[in-house]
């Protein structure tokens, strides 16, 4: 019997990998990490995700997990015993929930409307409520199938159907692209200079694809890609969002979740400033029609400086996520935040906080595909150094930000 050379040497490549894998992980078993460091929170998830993928340049570090729907989960800019800079869920892995499986993850990749005529989350005729509410199982709890991966970037794809509450039977496959960026990478995009700052900063590339037989349109309804950034909070943690200057009461929606209260939103000039401290439920919308590019958060106890920049194109149509069917379906936000907060019964998820971007809607015919890219960058080090990329990225300073809800300081 003629034994296969090539068959050999890849049992030989794939016994050594697993072997390999098997101390790394007794390695990492040995060592103590602290709560809140890349370390704890990797042995954590190693634990639950078999093939969790981990991208490196120098000290930076990003988390990806093909188990739990592509999500990044955390990243680093200083090594194992650096700052996890990602919210993880930790209770969330040993309990099941029929409506959402809230994981964490400082990057994931979900699919809208949440709400509106053509809701993803809601069955055709049933009532827009929380008892009603599920997420679709493939960006809720299905793994994604690895397609490609090297040492700076890895690609998942998942193939799905969805029924919209329209009764449109969607079919769709999604691919994801995480990549760990370099210095040279990250300064270029930003226009900054990073000089002694430590840093990390990742791109995710989001396409979907219409797999179906029919052209999705403002009849049958057509999903959109959103994507969702969560961050553990602070008592003083503020989101950035800055913004084309234009009539504000039109273009930004404050009452998602009630109206947020004035002593937790204010305006300066073109600059919204949101506190993100977990402590009050409410999220905010930004339209297409005054909405850059960019947003952010900065940590003043921390001293984490945070950006998200992401497509817009404003002459697109974007979908309304709220659970309605009374409002235009095809009138939406293309940026969110959201500050966690207790419940009425004083439950609560987090705390955390999220940035989110959202795609247009992908009126798309058969094997059209749309695509759509957010990436995610962290800063901490030299106050003045930050101070300086703050300025540069968001027209503020950081004495602004920390001045922004203190009493008398910023109206």
């Amino acid at each position: 019997m003629r034994i296969n050379k090539h068959i050999i040497l890849v049992v030989i490549t794939t016994l050594i990998s697993c072997v390999q894998q098997v101390k790394n992980e007794q390695k990492m078993d040995e060592l103590i990490y602290k709560e809140g460091s890349l370390g704890y929170d990797l042995k954590f998830l190693q634990k639950r995700d078999k093939e969790l993928v981990v991208l490196k340049i120098d000290s930076s570090q990003v988390v990806i997990s093909p188990k739990f729907q592509g999500k990044v989960f955390t990243s680093t800019a200083s090594g194992l015993n650096g700052k996890s800079f990602g919210w993880i869920n930790y209770k969330a892995f040993d309990e099941k929930d029929d409506h959402m499986n809230a994981y964490g993850g400082e990057n994931r990749f979900w699919l809208g409307p949440e709400g509106s005529a053509f809701s993803l989350f809601f069955k055709p005729g049933d009532k827009m409520n929380f008892d009603n509410w599920k997420t679709p199982p493939p960006i809720d709890s299905e793994y994604w199938k690895v397609t490609d991966i090297n040492e700076i970037s890895v690609t998942m794809e998942k193939e799905m159907s969805l029924r919209n509450y329209a009764d449109t039977q969607l079919d769709i496959k999604a691919v994801r692209r995480v990549e760990i960026l370099g210095a040279s990478q990250i300064e270029n995009l930003l226009h900054i200079d990073l000089g002694s700052l430590n840093f990390v900063g990742f791109k995710t590339y989001n396409e979907i694809i219409n797999t179906g037989q029919f052209a999705w349109t403002k009849e049958t309804g057509a999903p959109c890609i959103w994507i969702l950034d969560m961050f553990p909070p602070s008592d003083n943690t503020v989101i950035l969002i800055p913004f084309h200057k234009g009539d504000l009461d039109k273009f930004v929606t404050t009452d998602y979740f009630g109206e947020i209260s004035l002593d937790r939103i204010k305006y300066l000039d073109s600059t919204i400033f949101f506190r993100a401290d977990g402590k009050s439920r409410g999220k905010l919308g930004i339209s297409p029609k005054i909405a850059k590019n960019v947003a952010g958060s900065y940590d003043a106890i921390n001293n984490i400086l945070t950006i998200a920049i992401f497509d817009v194109e404003k002459e697109s149509v974007f979908l309304n996520q709220e659970w309605t069917t009374k409002k235009n379906p095809f009138v939406g936000d293309v940026i969110n935040a959201y500050n966690d907060g207790p419940l009425e019964d004083g439950s609560q998820m987090g705390p955390f906080y999220e940035i989110e971007s959202a795609s247009p809607a992908a009126f798309l015919s058969p094997e059209e595909s749309l695509i759509h890219n957010h990436s995610v960058f962290h800063f901490t080090g030299d106050d003045e150094e930050l101070n300086k990329i703050i300025q540069s990225v968001f027209g503020v300073s950081m004495q602004t930000i920390k001045d922004a809800f203190q009493s008398g300081k910023i109206k």
